[in-house]
């Protein structure tokens, strides 16, 4: 088994930063992509971006600029760093890591979720 584990939302004002962090335990072999997804009230889940194991990253138009993926290879972490943060940006953030098990197969897992806030 698997385990993402989560922190670092909250409620921040516009133009405000956050930072979100995920580690990943339990029976891993190779972490693959992680990366990070938001949901917001109503809408359906969506990717922010995400960060390959060889350093690659993308993220989503509407965060380009502004947030930042990193990861520590060695804590088996990634970290989404938000800045210039707005309104529009609050959402419940996932995330999602594609993970090769100890047992050789590739299985997708998700966190538990963190909601992050914009407002004044």
């Amino acid at each position: 088994q698997v385990q993402l584990v989560e922190s670092g939302g909250g409620l921040v004002q516009p133009g405000g930063s956050l930072r979100l962090s995920c580690a990943a335990s339990g029976s891993i072999f190779r972490i693959n992509t992680m990366g990070w997804y938001r949901q917001a009230p109503g809408k359906a889940r969506e990717l922010v971006g995400a960060a390959t194991g060889d350093g690659n990253t993308n993220y989503a138009d509407s965060v380009k600029g502004r947030f930042t993926i990193s990861r520590d290879i060695t804590k088996n972490a990634v970290y989404l760093q938000m800045n210039s943060l707005k309104p529009e940006d609050t959402a419940v953030y996932y995330c999602n890591a594609d993970i090769t098990v100890t047992t050789r197969l590739n299985v997708g897992y998700w966190g538990q979720g963190t909601q992050v806030t914009v407002s004044s």
